[in-house]
């Protein structure tokens, strides 16, 4: 094989993907059809869930300072000064920004970054896929164990694949832009309007504002007709404001379309990011749940390619994610309907309000939308953290007295085995010592729920408590890391890791 997984798409997803990949041992190369990376960025904001997933790969400090502004769901604002914890999302940052962070981290890793290969084909083979291009010198072939489609909402290779995209037919279009100097009044998130219409407008950066406008009776529309004084015209009739003046650097639209591929995985093939699921940008979701899947798949991809995962590992992938997808979908088409249908919907709006002022609503919703609420089963158990994230901001004391942080811990993408017994769990931080890190730390003294041990995958979810799991910790590594390979072991008793 020319290398283990081949990755198309150079978006935040395939990048994302690559560096987990690349984190895990595994050898990777991402095709890109662009000759050079798009200036302009359909996406500005990722949820809670996706900041935590770079925090963990130590890449969050990498974009600089963020803003972070309130959830809500179709514009009824969820008021997250209820909740224990953070769940606001990251707001104004583009996806170009997003972007050339990713691409800096998998070049430091050694990931090489094709780009003006367009993928025309590929066939599974016994033991692999082949891949077919058209490259700047032609068309050629490349091998690989398996290829991964990370190529957006028309992904060529889940039609080459023949995998169902199913979903609703689109009602409704937006119009977006990327625009200089103008001065109109910031809606950070969007504003709804009296009848079912709706304006947003956001710093991004360098002085460019995002603005983006759905009039009612709006219908979907091909991006490559739209002009800007159309948006202008739109825009001017529902604020009053004028900015036909502004310089336009980027024009498209969008429908309300909310698609879930059939399947995630076929053979040796796997879907990620909006190759697997589309829907409308105005929920600030494509982006991160695709960066989500990528963090999910990375680690089981790495440790298949290189002999170390148990059987069964790589369906875990579809059993986890596509739930997620479909819940994506039906999110989105609610909330579009919530916030773009008119006054006749004022009386849901006013009930689903009352319902977010208790806690346990507010809770649940979310941690829908910002992913903190995403569970995974990991058997039987009953501890209220099984199946669910490390809070990457958790803090631990090492035996020497450091203090460190959860995402510290999990900038290398191994699993995690955190204990106050390291007499009880020596074993296994011997056997499988390639793959997970036994760290022996004290938790802080107002930690709750109660824990004296934890196992962590490399993508920060729980696998195992101890207590609370009702099975024991040898079976849950099994289950996840594979069969033990008997080296010297890795332990993190005295000293920050690096």
């Amino acid at each position: 094989m020319a290398t283990d997984v081949i990755v198309v798409g150079a978006g935040p997803v395939g990048l994302m993907l690559a560096g987990e990949l690349r984190l895990g041992g595994a050898g990777v190369v991402v095709y890109e059809r662009l000759p050079v990376p798009p200036r302009e960025s359909r996406g500005a904001s990722f949820t809670r869930r996706t900041a935590e997933c770079f925090d963990q790969r130590g890449l969050l400090g990498r974009l600089g300072e963020v803003e972070s502004t309130e959830s809500h769901l179709g514009g009824v604002r969820i008021d997250v000064r209820l909740l224990d914890e953070d769940h606001s999302s990251v707001r104004g940052v583009s996806q170009f920004r997003t972007e050339r962070m990713l691409e800096d981290w998998v070049a430091e890793l050694g990931v090489p970054v094709r780009r003006g290969y367009e993928v025309t084909g590929f066939r599974e083979t016994p033991d692999g896929v082949t891949v077919a291009f058209d490259g700047p010198h032609g068309p050629g072939e490349d091998t690989a164990a398996y290829v991964v489609g990370c190529d957006g909402g028309r992904s060529t290779l889940r039609k080459l694949a023949g995998i169902d995209f199913p979903g609703a037919q689109p009602t409704r279009g937006f119009y977006t832009a990327d625009v200089t100097g103008i001065r109109t009044r910031r809606r950070l998130t969007p504003e709804n309007l009296p009848g079912g219409s709706m304006v947003l407008s956001m710093d991004l950066e360098n002085g460019v504002t995002r603005v983006v406008v759905h009039e009612r009776g709006m219908p979907p529309r091909d991006r490559d007709s739209l002009k800007f004084t159309e948006l202008a015209d739109a825009w001017q009739r529902l604020t009053g404001e004028s900015i036909h003046h502004a310089r336009c650097r980027w024009l498209s639209c969008f429908t309300d379309a909310s698609r879930v591929a059939a399947e995630y995985r076929r053979g040796r093939l796997f879907l990620a990011g909006d190759a697997a699921h589309v829907q409308p940008p105005a929920m600030a979701q494509g982006l991160s749940v695709g960066v989500q899947d990528a963090v999910n798949l990375g680690w089981k991809l790495a440790a298949t390619v290189t002999g170390r995962a148990p059987d069964g590992l790589l369906d875990t992938y579809r059993t986890e994610r596509h739930p997620v997808g479909r819940r994506l979908a039906r999110n989105a088409r609610a909330a579009i309907e919530l916030r773009l249908t008119g006054d006749e919907m004022d009386p849901v709006r006013d009930v689903i309000g009352e319902l977010l002022a208790h806690k346990d609503a507010a809770g649940h919703l979310a941690g829908m939308l910002s992913g903190l609420g995403v569970h995974y089963d990991m058997g039987p158990g009953d501890h209220p953290l099984l199946g669910r994230r490390m809070p990457p901001d958790q803090h631990l004391t090492l035996t020497n007295g450091t203090d460190v942080r959860i995402a510290e811990l999990l900038h290398t993408a191994r699993g995690l085995l955190i204990t106050t017994q390291p007499e009880v769990h020596e074993r296994h931080a011997d056997e499988w010592a390639d793959r997970i890190d036994t760290i022996t730390a004290t938790w802080p003294p107002d930690h709750h729920p109660e824990l004296d041990t934890v196992l962590i995958r490399p993508d920060g979810y729980i696998a195992w408590t101890h207590p609370g799991t009702h099975h024991d910790l040898t079976t849950a590594i099994h289950r996840w890391f594979g069969t033990p390979h008997t080296s010297t072991a890795r332990t993190m008793t005295a000293s920050r890791p690096a």
